[in-house]
This record gives C-alpha cells, sequence and structure tokens, in this order.
C-alpha cells in the first residue's frame, strides 16, 4: 500500500519563532541590560563603595559571609567584597579601552580593504595580508609576547588589538561589499565622491548593526585576555578580577564565595554584552 504523497503545501519548512518567543526575547533584554549596567555602575564605582581597604587585614582567614563581611574573607583575612569593588575598574577600563581601539581599526581596516577589492583586487591584498599574518598568532601567546615589553595595562590593550582586529576586519569587508555593489554606491563613485566619504556616509551606515555585533564579540574577546592576564599575574598587579580567581583557588574549599563572586562578574558581563550587541543585528520582522 503507498503512502499518500505530501503536497508542496505540506513539506516540512524552517520553523519560525513564535510571537511567544519573540515576546519573550523583547522582554529579556531590559532585564539583562539592568543586570549588566548594575555590574558596570558597580565596577566603576566600587574603589569609593568599597567598605574596606583591598589590603587590609580586617577578620580571620576564611571566615563566612555575613555581617560585617557579606562575602567573606579571604586566605589573609581580607574583605573579599571590597577586593572585588577595588578591582573593578581596571577590568572595566582596560576592556572597554581595547575594545574601542579594536573595533576602529578593524572597521577601518574593512571598510578600506573592502573599497580595494571592489575597485582593484589586486588591491585588497595590500590591505589584508598584513592582517592574515596577526590572525595566524594565538591570542595567548600575543597576549604573553606583547606584555614581556609593554607589562601594563596598555600591553594588553595592544595583544588585544593585535588578535582581535583582523578578525573584526574580516567581518567588515565581509558586510561592506555587498553594499558596495549598489546602485547608489556607484552613483556617488561617478559623482566623484572621495572614497572616504562614500565609506563614511553610503557603505557604514548600512552596516552598523554588524559592527555593533562585531563590537560585541571583541568586548568579551578583550574580557577575556584582561581576565587571563590577571589570572596569570603578569602585566595586572592589583586586584583585578582575573588574579582574584587566581588567590582563590587554593582555599576554593574552604570559602568558595572568594571564587564565584569574579567568575560571576566577568560572566555576567561576557554573556549580557553579547545579548545586547546582537539584538540590533536582527531583522526587523524578529523584533
Amino acid at each position: 500500500m503507498n503512502a499518500p504523497a505530501l503536497s508542496k503545501d505540506r513539506l516540512p519548512g524552517p520553523r519560525r519563532p513564535s510571537a511567544r518567543m519573540l515576546r519573550g526575547g523583547r522582554a529579556g533584554r531590559p532585564a539583562v541590560a539592568a543586570l549588566v549596567g548594575a555590574v558596570v555602575v558597580l565596577g566603576l564605582l566600587g574603589p569609593w563603595l568599597a567598605p574596606y581597604s583591598p589590603a587590609e587585614t580586617v577578620g580571620a582567614p576564611y571566615a563566612a559571609p555575613g555581617t560585617p563581611y557579606p562575602l567573606g574573607t579571604d586566605d589573609l583575612g581580607r574583605d573579599v567584597l571590597s577586593r572585588l569593588l577595588c578591582g573593578g575598574p581596571s577590568v572595566l577600563l582596560t576592556t572597554v579601552g581595547a575594545t574601542v581601539v579594536t573595533v576602529a581599526l578593524g572597521t577601518a581596516a574593512g571598510l578600506l580593504a573592502a573599497f580595494a577589492g571592489h575597485r582593484r583586487p589586486v588591491a585588497e591584498g595590500v590591505v589584508m595580508r598584513p592582517f592574515d599574518a596577526l590572525a595566524a598568532l594565538p591570542p595567548m601567546l600575543a597576549l604573553l609576547l606583547v606584555l614581556t615589553a609593554v607589562p601594563d595595562r596598555l600591553g594588553i590593550v595592544l595583544a588585544a588589538c593585535a588578535a582581535g582586529t583582523p578578525l573584526s576586519a574580516r567581518v567588515v569587508r565581509a558586510a561592506a561589499l555587498p553594499v558596495l555593489r549598489r546602485p547608489h554606491v556607484e552613483l556617488a563613485v561617478a559623482r566623484g565622491e572621495r572614497w572616504f566619504w562614500i565609506l563614511g556616509h553610503e557603505v557604514l551606515p548600512l552596516i552598523r548593526t554588524t559592527v555593533l555585533a562585531d563590537a560585541g564579540l571583541r568586548f568579551v574577546f578583550s574580557l577575556y585576555l584582561v581576565s587571563a592576564a590577571g589570572f596569570l599575574g603578569v602585566g595586572v598587579p592589583g586586584t583585578d578580577w582575573g588574579s582574584l580567581v587566581h588567590e582563590a583557588l587554593p582555599g576554593a574549599a574552604l570559602q568558595p564565595y572568594a571564587l564565584l563572586a569574579p567568575l560571576v562578574l566577568i560572566a555576567v558581563l561576557a554573556v549580557g554584552v553579547n545579548l545586547l550587541s546582537d539584538a540590533p543585528a536582527r531583522p526587523a520582522h524578529e523584533k
């Protein structure tokens, strides 16, 4: 007995998100933004909100959370909350600085490579080949090499730029190439507009959502490098969140909050910023 043939109307197709799923996603964005904003505010104002000095011994080692130490104390009897708050500005400012520089360089290089490749394909290689060479360098190796020469926060920013700019340039170039083939861009070229005007006024506004989504990825990548440098203890002395994780590992069984607190803050920033940067990149009919 032959099975009935399926009509075209009954053929299974790609599932579209339901209205309930979309409403749930929209409803969750304010909560994510509020959570990320709270972490940023506490991180930036942390040194003024900390009840104790980060280097001051205030109680017994590995004291449990309670009054007056909400997160307990570490192996030397220092207040975990105070050290966590005082480590916020260095992490946030270094991460934001690395993200801004990386996205700016990657966007400029990607737009220039796309324009050069659109007009003269041979010229594209002149722009992209040096970035391809940088992309072959593992991020952690780049971090260690740069911090050997520049052992401070500037070194972390330079390492993040060296590791992240090639990827950012590739993303922007891929997004800009189809835009350069549009009639309004060809018309601007025929009018004799300068190339930097065309890229800034005709191309960049149409790929801004891609640039924003890439900025979210660069932020997470920079935060990863900043935390890794603190965990390894290279170039970031002080109460950096990564260094707090490293210091808390030996006594994690006795005082888990000293380990979990910086990890939670890093995770909230990484996941939250990535979700918020992804929201503008979605098509209008999915918002």
